[in-house]
């Protein structure tokens, strides 16, 4: 399949800057490498954090997005696992050393060197992206192109999230967004009982919690009518670290799933006494995705979206930041 000189691509020149719309020639592939010509790509609160500056080091200028969903229209040499047509995801890690002691000790989330989709590498944002294969996924047929995207990062980490919960039978989501809103139904799945916080005042969000199978839903600083086993925390808010501690039981456990956190206030040493655990998620590994693939198109997960042409990415971004999308904001990347 022949490829144009040049693509669209949304472009970040600057922290806080805008993305502009540009025309880019159409990557190459080297050996290794594939390149997809996009369908969707999910917009995560992480390409926030790179947008506004609080991720300090991407590789400017810089096409963000990581949540991908496309077809392959170029492979270079050494690919065997994906041919021309295939559709194919690709995730935040976009690449590891491969020989550092946590690449070898299989935590390669972890790794030294790690490359990442959309911050250290061209991302989705685009009509056309090279992505390193082996960190590429197979993707379910049961969805379509932008609702499989945002399982790529949203169900990967609310996923990894969910495991570091241990089996926590009650459990807390704090930030009721993309990655919550697909976690829930795995949790729910599992027969586990889901208690929903979100922004103060979002009655549309604890509506569409509870319409998930959430047995609960308030705001962020209401208390839960039963104590916690676990809870994740997918808002960037360091002030509910202390929160969600109040609300578990002895022995349960807090996890940060965001990469980015505001500072975590000073709390009582008797909100940690009683062997609760306080957690982080770092990225996630390939074994991680190949797992929480299966399960979507077993449970099956339902993902719900909000479309937005490539064009309007800001304006997805400027959705996202107000809490404005229930579900996860998807661009559509062939308009």
């Amino acid at each position: 399949m022949p490829l144009r000189n040049l693509s669209r691509a949304m472009v970040l020149t600057a922290p806080g800057a805008p993305l502009r719309l540009q025309r880019r020639p159409v990557p190459a592939a080297g050996p290794g490498e594939i390149v997809l010509r996009v369908h969707a790509c999910g917009v995560c609160r992480t390409d926030l954090h790179i947008v506004d500056g609080e991720l300090t080091e991407p590789a400017l200028p810089l096409v963000p997005g990581h949540e991908i969903v496309g077809v392959v229209v170029e492979c270079g040499s050494a690919i065997t696992q994906f041919k021309l047509g295939d559709r194919v995801g690709v995730p935040w890690l976009g690449g590891t050393c491969g020989v550092c002691p946590y690449c070898l000790g299989h935590r390669e989330n972890l790794c030294d060197t790690p490359r990442f989709t959309g911050y250290s590498r061209d991302g989705g944002y685009a009509e056309h992206v090279l992505a390193q294969a082996s960190y590429c996924f197979r993707l379910p047929e049961m969805l379509d192109d932008v609702h499989a995207a945002p399982l790529l990062c949203a169900g990967l980490i609310g996923y990894r999230a969910l495991k570091m919960a241990d089996d926590g039978r009650r459990l807390g989501i704090y930030g009721f967004g993309a990655a919550a809103h697909l976690v829930a139904q795995v949790a729910v799945w599992q027969q586990r009982r889901v208690f929903a916080f979100t922004r103060p005042g979002d009655e549309s969000g604890q509506a569409f919690a509870r319409s998930l199978g959430c047995v609960w839903a308030g705001d962020s600083a209401s208390i839960p009518p039963e104590p916690l086993d676990a809870a994740l925390i997918f808002a960037p808010v360091g002030a509910l670290v202390p929160a969600a501690l109040a609300a578990t039981v002895k022995g349960g456990i807090v996890v940060c799933a965001g990469i980015h956190m505001s500072e975590i206030p000073a709390f009582p040493y008797s909100l940690l006494w009683g062997e609760r655990v306080i957690r982080s998620v770092a990225n996630l590994t390939r074994a991680d995705g190949e797992e929480f693939l299966q399960l979507a198109a077993r449970i099956p997960l339902t993902t719900s979206v909000e479309v937005f042409p490539l064009y309007q990415a800001n304006e997805a971004l400027a959705a996202v930041r107000a809490g404005r999308v229930n579900g996860a904001a998807v661009l559509d990347c062939s308009t």
